[in-house]
């Protein structure tokens, strides 16, 4: 039996950065992993991802611990965290039950690919939560125009809103490109299957939908309450050019 415990944070992590804590350490573009001395593998993501594999929980809390400590910035971030087992047996195909994986064998390559595939649903667990209040907020927008007939009359508020709508948007399409399949399965049609298997398990495809679904209903539902509150300031503009335009044939009009 193997287990899989994934602790995805806030911040982003510099792989580079983080080679300096596991000198020893492989690392490519998006991931890096090292053997611990006591057992058991760690998995480091450039989205805030951490992904220990068969370490016991004293140990986990660690070496999160260490990365804190190197890095500052991550001592006030909320932990998010994913579980998986992993089952050996040689007869079986690779298949999920009960939330348990079964593979007839483990390796390097399928322990990395089942580890980044648990670091993206951490992930993406994060990114539903903000997004998830973005809407929320959208809402109470749409709803106050819906019940008042008017918006704030301020559109900067409304200006950084959207773009951090925007921003939200393109840091979940810059940190889940991963949904590619990775190289590893097309040279291997068990890694492939395992792949399959967990993004079903862990319903990857449906929620990064849900996310741009509702990313893009944010981001419109901004855009036309913006649009609104710019009209509201047109029309008052207007307006006061007319007063101005009355006050000045009064004015003439007094002189004469």
């Amino acid at each position: 039996m193997h287990s899989f415990h994934a602790v995805a944070f806030v911040e982003n992590l510099v792989l580079k950065d983080v080679a300096t804590l596991y000198p020893e350490a492989k690392r490519s573009k998006h991931e890096l992993s090292v053997a611990l001395a006591d057992g058991g593998q760690v998995f480091v993501y450039p989205f805030g991802a951490m992904v220990f594999r068969d370490v016991p929980a004293a140990t986990r809390e660690a070496e999160v611990a260490r990365l804190r400590a190197a890095h500052p910035k991550l001592t006030s971030t909320s932990l998010i965290n994913e579980e998986l087992t992993v089952r050996e047996d040689a007869g079986s195909t690779a298949r999920m039950d009960g939330g348990v994986l079964t593979l007839n064998s483990m390796s390097a390559e399928r322990s990395s690919v089942i580890a980044m595939t648990i670091a993206q649903s951490a992930a993406m667990e994060y990114y539903e939560g903000i997004v998830e209040e973005m809407f929320g907020r959208t809402d109470r927008l749409v709803e106050r125009m819906e019940a008042r007939g008017t918006v704030p009359f301020g559109t900067r508020p409304l200006h950084r809103f959207i773009g951090a709508a925007i921003g939200v948007r393109n840091e979940v399409l810059s940190v889940l490109h991963l949904f590619d399949k990775p190289d590893e399965t097309w040279d291997d049609a068990g890694i492939d299957r395992i792949y399959e298997e967990l993004r079903a398990e862990f319903d990857l495809s449906d929620r990064y939908q849900s996310l741009e679904l509702k990313l893009r209903s944010i981001q419109e539902a901004l855009e036309l309450v913006l649009d609104v509150a710019r009209d509201r300031r047109l029309v008052l503009l207007e307006l006061a050019i007319v007063l101005l335009i009355v006050f000045e044939i009064v004015l003439a009009m007094a002189e004469r």
